[in-house]
């Protein structure tokens, strides 16, 4: 089964994590999700110091854009914990790398 990702040209896979990493907690999630590696939601919010309601928004919007997967899976108790993990992921970008990656948008700009 294919993910949105999957469907996106490449302008539209830049276009949605240069808006993704544009926001200082989408970028203390990565970098916390880098440095101790996967966790679930509750441990991770912790870590971060913001509200899971909030940090399962802003993992949504990692996930939507290809930079973090996520898995569900049972703890020892019973409890189903969805882990996040940063996925690997590089950006060159150069006048024209941006430039190819507009001539690929499908996404229109707003007015």
């Amino acid at each position: 089964m294919k993910s949105s990702s999957d469907e996106l040209t490449d302008g539209d896979r830049l276009l949605a994590a240069l808006a993704a990493l544009a926001n200082p907690h989408r970028l203390r999630i990565i970098a916390a999700l880098r440095k101790n590696g996967r966790n679930y939601i509750s441990q991770l919010a912790r870590e971060i110091g913001i509200s899971r309601p909030l940090l399962h928004l802003h993992l949504h919007r990692l996930e939507d854009a290809a930079l973090v997967t996520s898995k569900l899976e049972l703890s020892q108790d019973g409890k189903a914990l969805n882990y996040f993990e940063v996925t690997e992921f590089v950006f060159h970008l150069t006048p024209a790398t941006v430039a190819d990656a507009a001539t690929t948008l499908t996404t229109k700009p707003e007015t």
